[in-house]
């Protein structure tokens, strides 16, 4: 009998560079969406799936998500509380009620492997979920629930896939070569990092969630850098395939794909929460329409 998915690991150690001078001191990952950081929207994902342990890799200068996820300090709180804010205080204590965190500092080779590897020791010998903390997907059910189906029934590797519809930006990601299993599910018999457009096997990026099993961690230790000198999970992936594990990409159903690690992808996404937004979205609207944008 296959258990259930219960932990999930959110990789939040990067340099930020593409955000710099606002990531020099503050983590891309607490980069706002309207009212909300990035991260949060990750770890609500993954709490709606059902996960009850988030496991965080950072690095140096990323307390701030540490301090995100715990309880309000008696300052704010006796604040709230003078001002009428009850309200307020119940959602940011929720913040911190959500799941049981835990915090592992990123160590060892630069590159998307490692902090996979740094969460060893809290993981154990179970399969858990990977999700990155600077991008997301809104879908209904959330990506990660869709993913466990698939686990549930098949068991192996499992990775979210998303249709890039414009050919110049597949080699920005993974793309999978496959094997229709059933709909929306498919067998991966490789995955080419970043290819070249006309080397693509596919128009299916496979990345931003994972389900893995524990046997990932020594095909991540015994791994050589490659590209850019860095350890890649692609490479320990397929390593894994190559060991006869089985690798699904598993089709997001109802899901846009939010990549807040560039600035123009930031933007969009805060413009277009924004618009969602049930206090905000009828004034904005009207500030938009003010705008000379010829």
């Amino acid at each position: 009998m296959i258990n259930k998915i219960t932990k999930a690991v959110i990789p939040a150690a990067g340099f930020g560079t593409r955000f710099l001078p606002q990531t020099k001191a503050m983590p891309k990952e607490m980069l706002p969406i309207v009212d909300k950081p990035v991260i949060q929207y990750v770890v609500e994902e993954a709490v709606e799936s059902g996960i009850k342990d988030i496991v965080i890799v950072t690095g140096s200068s990323k307390r701030a998500i540490e301090d995100h996820f715990d309880l309000p300090n008696a300052d704010l709180i006796n604040n709230l509380i003078r001002g009428g804010k009850e309200k307020l205080l119940d959602e940011i204590n929720k913040i911190a009620e959500m799941a049981n965190f835990i915090y592992v500092r990123q160590k060892g080779l630069y590159g998307n492997g490692t902090p996979v590897l740094s969460a060893e020791s809290v993981i154990g010998n179970e399969s858990f979920a990977v999700l990155w903390g600077d991008e997301f997907i809104s879908s209904d059910p959330p990506r990660l629930a869709q993913m466990m189906k698939v686990w549930e029934k098949y068991g192996g590797v499992v990775i979210s896939g998303v249709r890039i519809e414009s050919r110049d930006r597949l080699s920005k990601y993974g793309i999978a070569d496959l094997e229709p299993v059933e709909d929306k599910v498919f067998k991966i018999n490789r995955i080419v990092e970043k290819p070249i457009p006309g080397e693509a096997p596919s128009n299916l990026a496979t990345h931003g969630a994972y389900i893995l099993p524990p046997e990932i961690f020594p095909a991540l230790k015994n791994l050589k850098p490659t590209k850019g000198g860095e350890i890649w999970l692609t490479d320990a992936i397929n390593i894994l395939r190559e060991q006869k594990i089985p690798v699904y990409a598993c089709e997001i159903e109802n899901g846009t794909y939010y990549d807040t690690g560039s600035k123009i992808e930031y933007l969009k996404t805060v413009i277009e929460f924004a618009l969602r937004h049930k206090d905000l979205n009828g004034e904005f609207k009207k500030y938009l329409k003010t705008l000379d944008l010829k």
